[in-house]
């Protein structure tokens, strides 16, 4: 006869894993994109802002690659340079990108209205506050100091490039709850703005938040945001929704703050015995 365990935590939520650009700060996910474009437009190879964006989440490297392999992109490039882009020319771009994005980087690291009263919210609630980037830690340095000015200091950053693997994978995720000493995984959730912060959660079992209106998916400055008409905005939310719903995320909010009432939700369903 075979007796099977199930061991399912009931508990409370313990911590948090948010993204940085798109999540807390920088309203629109603005700086990357600026200068990866920037980067291929110096290599004399013009990128749309959809590309640019397309791979938003993934460690920068990566995401990098990830443009050189779009069809479009790659034809561009051979018909510039007469072959298709190699890891060479990845690594060549990367070292044209970094500089651009240290530079740009401190102009798009104001607050997201509304992150810093809620990261409070989850503090008072006894909950760590971890975070995870696709920007490597000479950028973070910039972004990390400039957050501080404005009063929000997580309790640990894991930048790209301090794990085996960026996302989509789980080991940044993971990190942070070994460096907030943790446990279980599902005491998590993990909040973010793309698709690959969804998948990041996903693959460490941690709950999972996606946010549309401060992130990637839309991609709007503030002020050009809060100037559209209520009808604009949804119109511009409801496919960025669909996306990261599509992901997985298990729920899918405008911004962080409209995050804190789903935390109570999460710790409902944990008490029931549910796993992400």
């Amino acid at each position: 006869m075979t007796h099977t365990y199930t061991r399912r935590y009931t508990g409370p939520l313990k911590a948090v894993v948010l993204d940085w650009a798109g999540t807390t700060v920088d309203f629109g996910c603005l700086a990357p994109a600026a200068a990866f474009m920037e980067a291929f437009r110096r290599s004399g190879v013009d990128i749309t802002l959809e590309q640019a964006r397309a791979p938003m989440g993934m460690p920068k490297w990566n995401h990098i690659q990830a443009i050189t392999r779009m069809p479009p992109v790659a034809q561009a490039w051979a018909a510039k340079r007469g072959e298709a882009p190699t890891d060479v020319d990845v690594d060549a771009l990367y070292e044209r990108f970094l500089p651009l994005q240290v530079g740009v980087v401190a102009e798009h690291s104001a607050l997201i209205p509304g992150a810093l009263d809620a990261v409070e919210a989850m503090r008072a609630r006894g909950l760590r506050i971890g975070s995870t980037t696709g920007y490597p830690a000479p950028v973070m340095e910039v972004v990390i100091a400039e957050a501080a000015k404005q009063g929000y200091r997580p309790d640990c950053v894991v930048c790209a490039g301090e794990t085996p693997a960026g996302r989509p994978g789980p080991y940044m995720a993971l990190k942070c709850l070994i460096d907030l000493q943790v446990s279980p995984v599902q005491a998590c959730v993990k909040i973010g703005d793309t698709v690959v912060d969804v998948e990041e959660g996903l693959n460490a079992g941690m709950w999972t938040i996606a946010l549309t209106d401060t992130g990637n998916e839309v991609g709007l400055p503030l002020a050009e945001w809060r100037s559209l008409p209520e009808e604009k905005r949804a119109a511009l939310r409801a496919p960025a929704a669909d996306k990261l719903a599509r992901a997985g995320a298990h729920y899918v909010v405008p911004s962080l703050a409209d995050a804190l009432p789903l935390l109570d939700v999460i710790e409902a369903r944990l008490a029931r015995g549910e796993t992400p």
